[in-house]
């Protein structure tokens, strides 16, 4: 994990993207503080995530659970659930 300060990332912050991009984590500071952290993205779309859920057999009570979950979360405005 590197240290950078504000400065020196606006310096060269496409280097600084090519960084993460090659897998290092970035530690900014400003005044002293740290800031923000720069890591690299993990690899993929959500395709295996996707897969590995169709592959699932869900529990019986699931749709039931989802309701209730969706029945406990209103919209305050209305007091409605909005799929949106």
């Amino acid at each position: 994990m590197r240290t950078m300060t504000t400065t020196e990332v606006a310096r060269d912050f496409a280097s600084v993207l090519d960084r993460a991009e090659h897998g290092e984590t970035i530690v900014i500071t400003r005044g002293g503080r740290r800031s923000a952290t720069l890591a690299p993205t993990p690899a993929g779309n959500g395709a295996a995530i996707k897969e590995f859920l169709a592959a699932q057999s869900l529990d019986a009570d699931f749709a039931d659970d989802v309701a209730a979950a969706q029945e406990s979360v209103t919209d305050e405005r209305d007091g409605t659930w909005h799929d949106d």
